[in-house]
């Protein structure tokens, strides 16, 4: 009885850290993406913009860059959905998935662009935050698996295709390609035909 009552306090303790681990993730992607859509986190001051290019850090140059719209702004929805996403049980799984590449993103960007002193700590701080999601999704494994289960299962065709159409699929792809390209086509042609 008592070893039954110990697991149930660790696993009350366990499931009460990675709802921790949640809202700190949530938490810090909503107000980075907030951070983004008010007081604008990327762009130069107006020294900077003045300042040769070939003299300001590649860690100046990829902030303007990344304050350009719209990117910015899908980076900072983006964050606040996936923060949102996080911290609601029922969407928590979701926001843990899309955490890991918004974030594996954001930390090969800072170990590229970033300077050494701001470089250490979030050389620190995203993998912490990466490991907690992790931890997040090692914790609904049950569900990830039947989600891989159902992903691996075997996706077919509909119907059974003779290797002819197998062999001609390059050149119909190509065709796709080409039928993609005719709006595109249209609205120049249109655009010369009456703008001009």
């Amino acid at each position: 009885m008592t070893n039954k009552l110990q697991s149930i306090t660790k696993g009350k303790y366990w499931d009460y850290f990675i709802l921790v681990a949640r809202f700190l993730l949530g938490w810090t992607f909503l107000r980075y993406g907030y951070g983004k859509l008010t007081d604008g986190q990327f762009g130069l001051t107006e020294a900077e913009l003045l300042t040769p290019i070939k003299d300001l850090s590649l860690f100046r140059v990829s902030w303007y860059l990344f304050g350009h719209e719209p990117f910015n702004l899908f980076i900072g929805i983006s964050q606040i959905v996936c923060g949102l996403l996080l911290i609601l049980n029922r969407t928590a799984l979701l926001g843990a998935f899309l955490f890991l590449p918004i974030v594996t993103v954001i930390l090969i960007i800072d170990l590229t662009a970033m300077p050494p002193a701001l470089l250490a700590g979030f050389t620190f701080r995203l993998p912490f935050y990466i490991l907690l999601d992790c931890l997040v999704l090692w914790h609904y494994k049950d569900r990830i698996l039947i989600i891989w289960r159902n992903i691996i299962s075997g996706v077919n065709t509909k119907f059974k295709f003779p290797v002819w159409a197998y062999l001609i699929l390059p050149v119909l792809a190509i065709g796709l390609e080409i039928i993609g390209m005719l709006p595109k086509v249209l609205f120049f042609a249109i655009k010369n035909l009456f703008g001009s």
